[in-house]
């Protein structure tokens, strides 16, 4: 029954109703010209410190009500808030100042639709996630981008090198968090027949003792193995993997990563959610499909206001958690919504299914990245809601930017 329920959702064409009648709506990815990010200097930072601890719920943010009255930023703000800072496998650190050219300022500044609060819940009435343990759909588009963060977050392919996730699954306003001087991703495999078997007397190699010792369930995963008898004890143990659908990670070192100034606190002020994202260059490609990046469009450009993104919950440990949701409320930085989530599906990448430009075929882009469960101001108390980051024109040049390392590739979204 859930395999034909996806197959529903992913599948059936979009519909709408229009003066009570069912017509087919327009619902379009509508290309757009994308300011340009220019690298300006580069300068060489202390190292990080490495110490923060990693928080998956963030409080005293800068929410609904708030988001109103904040002023349109200067071209000055963009560029600083724009400016990034790049951290190294070996542990250097460098801060990009770049320059912001061809944006057009929005006049209406950020705007939110009002609606009614809720009381504090992650899993909001009936829990409707989908735990993927289908092979077919585990190890296929669109779920097979999403990937696992060594800090317990999660994230989501956008090149055959590059993560998308969080900024505070990295950082935490202050200094990046303890793991992420090491940070590997995961990058989900079905359980093959030969998996966790060597020759005898084979050795461990250095990266599987350091991976082993970074993610606790390849940790226990080897002991279950290595406390299983005899051979066709560990025949039986790896069958039942199988059947069951539970991933393996393939972990793989980052190279580096990138993660907007604004997301740090001395340049907003406090904590902005706005900027909570990154960017991971992983240090070798990867050879699966991966997500391309499209513009947020706004709500009532979206079929049925509806989302997607999948992850990895604690609460279902092991699991690939997928997940689809109508957003409450918007403003021109974030989406406010109500998709049950648990901590470590932070950083997922959200997507919709749109048209292409002047064909039938519909395609999948991310236009936000989750940023979780956080507290938000409504009508001066603190209310709760599962947010996430948009991907504005000035995100996707600066994301695009990333990933090329010019903005050559990066003129239309």
């Amino acid at each position: 029954m859930e395999h034909m329920l996806l197959l529903f959702i992913f599948f059936i064409p979009t519909l709408g109703l229009a003066n009570g009648a069912e017509t087919e709506q327009d619902f379009t990815w509508h290309l757009k010209k994308i300011p340009q990010i220019v690298s300006k200097r580069t300068f060489s930072l202390d190292s990080p410190k490495f110490e923060a601890q990693t928080k998956l719920e963030l409080n005293s943010v800068c929410g609904i009500e708030c988001q109103r009255k904040l002023p349109v930023p200067s071209l000055s703000d963009l560029k600083d808030l724009l400016s990034y800072e790049t951290v190294f496998e070996n542990g250097t650190r460098t801060l990009t100042e770049v320059n912001v050219l061809g944006i057009v300022p929005d006049p209406a500044g950020n705007t939110t639709a009002q609606r009614s609060s809720r009381k504090k819940r992650q899993i909001y009435g009936t829990d409707s996630r989908f735990s993927i343990y289908d092979k077919r759909f585990m190890t296929n588009f669109p779920f097979n981008t999403a990937v696992k963060i060594s800090t317990g977050c999660s994230g989501i392919l956008i090149s055959p090198k590059h993560v998308l996730t969080a900024a505070h699954c990295l950082h935490s306003g202050k200094d990046y968090v303890k793991g992420s001087k090491r940070l590997r991703v995961g990058l989900m495999k079905t359980k093959s027949r030969g998996d966790g078997r060597k020759r005898k007397g084979a050795k461990r190699s250095r990266r599987e003792v350091s991976v082993a010792q970074e993610d606790p369930e390849v940790t226990t995963e080897r002991r279950r193995r290595s406390r299983g008898g005899g051979r066709k004890q560990r025949r039986s143990g790896r069958q039942q993997a199988t059947s069951d659908g539970m991933p393996s990670f393939q972990w793989t070192r980052v190279k580096s990563t990138h993660i907007p100034k604004g997301w740090f606190k001395g340049v907003s002020g406090d904590i902005a959610l706005d900027y909570d994202y990154a960017v991971l260059e992983l240090k070798r490609p990867h050879k699966r499909k991966y997500m391309e990046l499209g513009i947020s469009p706004t709500i009532k450009m979206m079929p049925g206001s509806m989302i997607h993104f999948s992850g990895f919950d604690n609460d279902r440990s092991g699991q690939l958690v997928y997940r689809f949701c109508s957003i409450s409320d918007e403003s021109n930085d974030l989406f406010y919504q109500y998709c049950d989530a648990e901590p470590g599906s932070t950083g997922s990448g959200v997507y919709l299914r749109l048209k292409e430009p002047d064909k039938k075929k519909w395609k999948r882009k991310i236009i936000a990245v989750y940023s979780g469960h956080q507290w938000v101001d409504v009508n001066g108390e603190q209310q709760d809601y599962n947010v996430a980051v948009r991907i504005t024109p000035l995100k996707y040049a600066q994301i695009c930017f990333w990933i090329h390392g010019n903005d050559e590739n990066c003129t239309q979204g």
